[in-house]
């Protein structure tokens, strides 16, 4: 019988302690940026918590190694805003309104692009911000589309059937008619996956532009009216639960909450959508 390996994944061992997510991770590895014990770090590495860590030449302390407390917040990202801890241009970035940490650091759960708004969620545990990004969990977001230009029956057939993209084939699972004419007709629809402006990409494959977008959920998590541009909350007991069973984790890591003195936007009941006379779906 083979011996079990020792100790955790490097990658997993320090998105555990709020460094990032394990793509992130696994990124910097390749990059040669993290060693252990002076030793440039490999993909297949394993840690059992004792070694000693660089990132960039210096080292990670036993502290900030120590898995924080698991806290999710939602965000509303404004337009203009990007989804990077700095930008070389001087443009303000999500991080920017987030409120500060005591240990650990916020992972984003996806991106955004700068010209799209809406829901977000950033957490401190990097394990479950990779569960809820991995494509294998089969996690769906919603967005409504403002859609300049005429949209046909066809096109959105087209849609919900799968359109050929440079990066592979693509589709909407559901679309919803929200109303609206002509240049300011909007749309609701769920995709699966969150490739690189996959929405916008989507509409121009069928001849349409995107003019406004906003996410405005992810998998259970709603975005709703009380958080407005540029605020955000923590996440109650009930989503908190939900967001676990959509990313397959057990709730075996304590919660931690937002260190007091950083006021969040208080939670309202989601504004039920409205509108769905007019559906396309994808037949499964």
């Amino acid at each position: 019988m083979s011996e079990q390996p020792q100790g955790e994944r490097l990658q997993k061992f320090l998105a555990n302690a709020g460094l990032g997510s394990r793509r992130e991770i696994e990124g910097w590895i390749r990059e040669g940026r993290i060693k252990v014990n002076g030793r440039p770090a490999q993909l297949g590495d394993r840690v059992v918590g004792d070694e000693q860590i660089t990132l960039d030449e210096r080292p990670i302390s036993a502290k900030r190694l120590g898995a924080p407390e698991r806290i999710v917040i939602m965000y509303n990202k404004p337009e203009g805003e990007v989804v990077t801890r700095s930008d070389p241009e001087g443009r303000k970035t999500v991080f920017e309104r987030l409120p500060r940490l005591e240990r650990g650091r916020w992972i984003s759960v996806g991106r955004l692009d700068v010209n799209s708004a809406g829901l977000m969620l950033f957490t401190t545990d990097g394990e479950l911000a990779n569960r809820l990004m991995h494509p294998s969990q089969e996690i769906d977001r919603e967005y409504a589309v403002r859609v300049h230009g005429e949209v046909t029956e066809d096109m959105l057939k087209q849609l919900v059937h799968g359109v050929e993209l440079e990066d592979g084939p693509a589709r909407f699972e559901d679309i919803v008619d929200a109303g609206g004419e002509g240049s300011n007709h909007w749309f609701h629809l769920v995709i699966m996956e969150g490739r690189k402006r996959e929405v916008r990409r989507m509409w121009e494959a069928v001849g349409a532009t995107v003019s406004r977008l906003k996410r405005v959920r992810y998998g259970p998590i709603i975005l709703d009216s009380s958080v407005k541009s540029g605020q955000w909350r923590e996440l109650d007991k009930v989503e908190r639960k939900a967001l676990l069973q959509a990313a397959g984790i057990k709730d075996n890591k304590p919660w931690g909450h937002v260190p007091s003195g950083r006021p969040g936007a208080k939670k309202k009941s989601p504004s039920p959508y409205k509108g769905k006379q007019n559906v396309w779906r994808r037949r499964r």
